[in-house]
């Protein structure tokens, strides 16, 4: 098949936002589709290309730890997204976290800055038939497309279930029940805390795990992505599991008692005005009512306005071991590249990343130059070789972690010396590959 000089991106995220960019950026011309508000989702609450929808967290900053290192990989590579994250971002202590409105008008304005970009608000209900094109329409592809793809790839999809935390209106909580602080009082008090007592923490749980929560399609079994739980899950598995997780109280103390709580539920700014508060990590598929109902017996939680509800949403994906090279470019199918959560990058920061790759490399296959895959020991490379050379039969969406990088030449014993040298590898490995890669000469745009 011939390729034009025009680039065709399905979906409008951040994977599809940043190949976008990344391909316009560097003289192709784009046309971005994005099928709402024509059709809209089960989750998204707004038009706006590259909204985010489950958390506003986008991760750790910390450079010692692979998320941390895969922002600053991205950083380093010009990640367009990226830089609009930090542009619009909201005291989450050593999380990145962002105002979602102010983050997705951010990168709307960037990408209509591009003279040779246009934004087309439609479904593609098909794959289009011209190269290059780039699928990154998400968790959440329109049946139609989903089924267009099925049917090249000769594979159903693969799914999972994730849900998303309730949001609440600041002015609506019982501030003196809570405590302001980040954990192990890191980067100041980024946090609301709601502290609870054993008492009240098994009142809580003995609700929660007699709510009743919204069923699964007929056909599906349940499925869940390991680090996104529903509470209710986590509550099924244990009465502590929701103490060693995301009611853990550890590094917290409450400044009324002086003393660690028994349970901990952390409450994280959704914009920066401060109006609006997450609960971190309470994913839940609860009626709506039943999470009005539970949810307020938290401490400061009794009269608690939800902005949003808690929901839970079913996300495809392909097998990517099978179909998926690591120049995200499908098997056998030249000039048709994949990115985001379809090739099973789970996590917000990791979709970016998806994007990145596949945008450069449909720009230098237009150009007939090689295209491009990172060294498996940086943070992108070690998740695109788990992507691409995982057991197919067993394989399910992964968010990045210093299991996924190769061996170390030589073993160290200490978890934190091993890991510092993980991430100096992967530092002098990205800075000997940009050596060579020649990503640069080819930026034509770049908007700050």
């Amino acid at each position: 098949m011939s390729l034009s000089k025009e680039l065709v991106v399905v979906g409008g995220g951040l994977a599809g936002s940043e190949a976008a960019w990344q391909a316009a950026s560097r003289g192709l011309q784009v046309t971005l589709y994005e099928m709402r508000p024509t059709r809209p989702t089960e989750v998204h609450r707004t038009d706006g290309l590259a909204e985010v929808v489950c958390s506003n967290s986008m991760g750790s900053l910390d450079p010692t730890r692979a998320p941390g290192l895969l922002k600053e990989e991205l950083g380093r590579l010009g990640s367009m997204v990226m830089a609009c994250a930090k542009a619009s971002a909201v005291p989450a202590g050593q999380a990145l976290a962002v105002d979602r409105a102010i983050f997705s008008a951010l990168v709307e304005e960037r990408l209509k800055a591009l003279p040779n970009l246009r934004i087309v608000r439609e479904e593609v209900a098909a794959i289009p038939p011209g190269r290059p094109v780039i699928l990154a329409s998400g968790p959440l592809t329109s049946p139609p497309l989903a089924d267009a793809l099925a049917t090249l790839l000769g594979q159903e999809y693969l799914y999972f279930y994730d849900a998303a935390s309730p949001i609440v209106a600041t002015d609506s909580l019982r501030h003196e029940a809570l405590f302001a602080a980040s954990r192990y009082g890191k980067n100041g008090d980024d946090y609301l805390n709601c502290p609870l007592d054993a008492a009240q923490y098994e009142a809580f749980l003995t609700a929660l795990t007699q709510a009743e929560t919204v069923p699964f399609k007929d056909l599906d079994r349940p499925r869940f992505f390991e680090s996104c739980l529903p509470i209710e899950e986590l509550a099924a598995r244990g009465r502590d599991t929701l103490r060693f997780g995301p009611m853990k109280p550890v590094g917290l103390v409450d400044p009324k008692t002086g003393a660690v709580p028994h349970a901990c539920v952390q409450l994280r700014a959704e914009n920066l005005e401060g109006t609006m508060y997450n609960l971190v990590g309470f994913q839940t598929r609860m009626k709506w009512g039943e999470q009005r109902r539970v949810l307020r017996l938290l401490p400061g939680l009794e009269n608690a306005e939800f902005l949003r509800y808690g929901v839970m949403h079913r996300n495809i994906f392909v097998n990517s071991p099978t179909f998926l090279a690591p120049t995200n470019e499908l098997k056998g199918h030249e000039g048709l590249f994949l990115a985001g959560c379809l090739v099973g990058s789970e996590g917000y920061v990791e979709c970016v990343a998806s994007g990145w790759l596949a945008g450069v490399n449909a720009v230098r296959q237009t150009q007939e130059r090689p295209m491009v895959s990172l060294p498996s020991d940086t943070c992108i490379g070690s998740l695109m070789r788990y992507l691409t050379e995982s057991r197919a039969a067993s394989f399910q969406p992964m968010n990045v972690n210093f299991g996924l990088f190769p061996p170390l030449s030589t073993a160290i014993r200490h978890k934190e010396a091993r890991q510092a040298a993980i991430v100096e590898r992967a530092r002098q490995s990205l800075t000997a590959w940009l050596e060579t890669a020649d990503l640069g000469k080819d930026l034509v745009a770049c908007p700050s």
